[in-house]
């Protein structure tokens, strides 16, 4: 296993938009940390959030380190299910669009 600490979520984010989503453990809309876990052609990865700690990015030799991994991480977070992917670009998104939608119900009303 390699792990690289990253600075940024957008960075976490554009490697996440590159890769195929295998599975998602954790959330940072109700815990600290999410890790979302992938693969970019034959490399295993895990890409880590936090609002508390350090970022990174974690590459697994096989896949079976890969496997182990997600199911530690499962045990340490719990397995909450997780409806949606939200990486910091979107973090806030469906609060907006809530707001938004109160607005036009007020604004039909008067």
């Amino acid at each position: 296993m390699e792990e690289i600490e990253i600075l940024s979520w957008l960075t976490l984010d554009a490697l996440k938009n590159a890769a195929k989503v295998a599975e998602t453990v954790g959330n940072l809309q109700t815990g600290h940390s999410k890790s979302i876990f992938c693969m970019i052609e034959d490399d295993y990865l895990e890409l880590f959030y936090s609002d508390t700690g350090s970022n990174f990015l974690r590459r697994y030799e096989n896949k079976d380190e890969y496997d182990d991994a997600l199911e530690k991480r499962k045990k340490e977070e719990g397995e909450a299910p997780f409806e949606e992917d939200q990486g910091y670009e979107d973090a806030f998104e469906d609060e907006v669009k809530e707001e938004i939608r109160e607005r036009e119900d007020d604004s039909e009303k008067h």
